[in-house]
Parts: structure tokens; C-alpha cells; sequence
């Protein structure tokens, strides 16, 4: 299970945003009791001098440095209970000063020993979470919301199966596929009309996978060429943000690339798509594609070596129907 770097980073700069809020609040309170309560600030540089002291000592060796540490401790013992004494008197509880974290496990470090702490990894998955949200409408799309309703229930004459009981079967491997996904998880292709419920399928199975802490990225077929294209001939306004973009694409435990045959067709998209392909199958990450083409379109426009992976390489998944958009449109105004 890897993590996204990307995602990670915006994670660790909002607990490090935390630790800077405590420390400021810290300094607050501090200046506030200096000014009320001036022998707090002596005593607190009498503290530090002793630690020093103490420091120095136990680095210089010598024969009764046991006892030079024992003194100082019994030193520090009665300075830190007048400070308690001078704060008290000052209207200020005893722990006023003391430091205070968001996380009191990690101190809002992110990590116990070399533990990722439960903080850290929370605040990834609403990183996460936010990121997906983006492009999908995660909140509301759920296995549970996905209706057979609109799908036909009357036999295919070719097959002897309804649309129903086909769409039956892929939501169930969808639902499958999502909760045990991991390492020896497959890939799927998702293809059949617009309006079908490809979308979301794939946003239900994004939102349960991420949260049981993979990576997921979730984009559009142009949005991801256009990015590998950025890249290549170095046309985009950020490049770093453009080779993270593309470093993501690659890596993450689950790539959801929605509308493919959207793109241009180019030489280059095809060698990109070809790319991605083949490194995420060659590294074991996994892969759901999304696509109107048929296919017959499919075998058309891309390259043989594409067709051969997807059809090799993927559990195909033909979704069958009438638009589902459209029969809400025609139920809404009684057409």
C-alpha cells in the first residue's frame, strides 16, 4: 500500500500549520505572563542556565558528576515550584506555560518513533478525500444509492439475459472489487454508453478504496494526456506541480481514467496512453478504464499493442441500457 507524495505533503504542511498555531499560542501566553509576572521570566533563564550547567558537566566528565546532576536536579525542583507559586499568585494556572499539542501521541510531529501516528494518516484521508472530491461526487454516490430500477428487466433475444441481470453482475464485481481490493486485485474496463452508470460505479469504488488508506486517482482521459504533454515538451505554467501530476498517474495504488477516446487522437497520446498502460501493469498498480467506445471503436483507434493489454489484461465489463439521465429527464416531465 503506498501513499500519494503528493497528497502526503499537504497533509504533513497542515500538521506542521498546527504545531506553528500551538508554538505561537505558546508565545502568546508567555509574553502575557511575562508582563504580568516579571520573576517568571528570571526564573525560567535561571531554568535554562541550570540545564546548560548540568550539560556541560555531564560532556566534561570529571569524578562527581552523579552528584553535580543530583544537585541541580534538587535546584530545578525549587525554582520550577516557585514558578508554579509566582504563576498561581499571578491569576494564572500552574500549567499555564506548559506546551500543548493538537496530538499529544506524536506532539503533532506526525510520527512515534518511526510509526506514522493516527493524526497524520487521518488528515491524509481527508487530503485524499478532497482530492477526489474534485472531480466526483463522492458524498452522495454510494454502492448503496446504485438503482436496477433503470435498467430493463425483459430477456435480450440474442442471450436470454435482461440488462438487468447484467447489471446486476457488474455492480456486484464492482462491489467486490472494491472491498478486496489490494495487490492481486485485477483491472477493469468499463465500456457501453453514456448515462449508464460507469461513473458511478468507479466513483463508489474510488471512495472505498481510499478509505482503507490506498492511494486512488481519479481523472479524465484529456486532462491526463494533456498533462503528460505538459510534461514532455515542458509547456505548463508549473512544472513541478505538472511532474507530480504525472508521477501520481503512474504510481498510486488505483488509476481510474474516465472518458477514454475523449482525447485527441495523436501519435503522441497513443504512445503516452501505451506508456501508462504498460508501466502500471509491468509495476503491479492497478487500473480501472472508463469508455463510450465499442469494441470495435476500440480496435479502430488505438494501437494493437493497446487493444492486446486491455483485452488481455482487463476483466471487461459492457454495460447495457438506456440513459439514465434521459429516462429521469422523460419520468420528470411525463414524456
Amino acid at each position: 500500500m503506498s501513499m500519494d507524495a503528493k497528497l502526503l505533503r499537504q497533509a504533513r504542511q497542515r500538521l506542521d500549520a498546527r504545531r506553528r498555531a500551538n508554538e505561537d499560542r505558546l508565545a502568546a501566553r508567555t509574553a502575557e505572563v511575562y508582563r504580568a509576572a516579571p520573576r517568571v521570566r528570571e526564573l525560567d533563564a535561571e531554568l535554562q542556565t541550570l540545564m546548560s550547567e548540568v550539560i556541560r558537566s555531564a560532556l566534561g566528565g570529571g569524578s562527581d558528576v552523579s552528584g553535580a546532576v543530583e544537585d541541580a536536579r534538587a535546584d530545578s525542583l525549587y525554582l520550577q515550584r516557585e514558578r508554579e507559586e509566582e504563576l498561581l499568585a499571578a491569576g494564572f494556572p500552574a500549567d499555564y506555560l506548559d506546551e500543548r499539542w493538537t496530538c499529544a501521541a506524536c506532539r503533532d510531529t506526525g510520527f512515534q518513533g518511526t510509526e506514522m501516528c493516527a493524526c497524520l494518516r487521518a488528515l491524509y484521508a481527508e487530503e485524499q478525500r478532497a482530492d477526489l472530491s474534485k472531480m466526483l461526487n463522492i458524498g452522495e454516490e454510494t454502492f448503496d444509492a446504485f438503482d436496477l430500477e433503470w435498467y430493463d428487466e425483459t430477456p435480450d433475444p440474442r442471450t436470454g439475459i435482461s440488462h438487468r441481470d447484467s447489471m446486476d453482475f457488474v455492480y456486484e464485481t464492482c462491489v467486490r472489487y472494491a472491498r478486496r481490493f489490494g495487490p492481486k486485485s485485477y483491472n477493469l474496463f468499463l465500456h457501453g454508453g453514456t448515462g449508464l452508470g460507469k461513473t458511478f460505479l468507479s466513483t463508489c469504488i474510488a471512495k472505498v478504496v481510499a478509505e482503507q488508506g490506498f492511494s486512488v486517482v481519479y481523472d479524465t482521459a484529456p486532462n491526463i494526456f494533456a498533462r503528460f504533454e505538459e510534461e514532455k515538451f515542458d509547456k505548463g505554467e508549473d512544472p513541478e506541480s505538472t511532474r507530480s501530476d504525472v508521477r501520481r498517474y503512474m504510481s498510486c495504488d488505483l488509476l481510474i481514467v474516465d472518458d477514454l477516446g475523449t482525447e485527441l487522437a495523436t501519435a503522441f497520446v497513443t504512445s503516452a496512453l501505451y506508456n501508462l498502460i504498460n508501466t502500471r501493469l509491468i509495476t503491479g498498480k492497478k487500473t480501472i478504464i472508463n469508455s463510450n467506445l465499442t469494441p470495435e471503436a476500440l480496435r479502430d483507434r488505438y494501437s494493437p499493442q493497446i487493444v492486446s493489454r486491455l483485452e488481455g489484461e482487463y476483466q471487461d465489463l459492457p454495460f447495457y441500457g438506456r440513459d439514465i439521465r434521459i429516462q429521469k429527464r422523460d419520468r420528470q416531465f411525463g414524456e
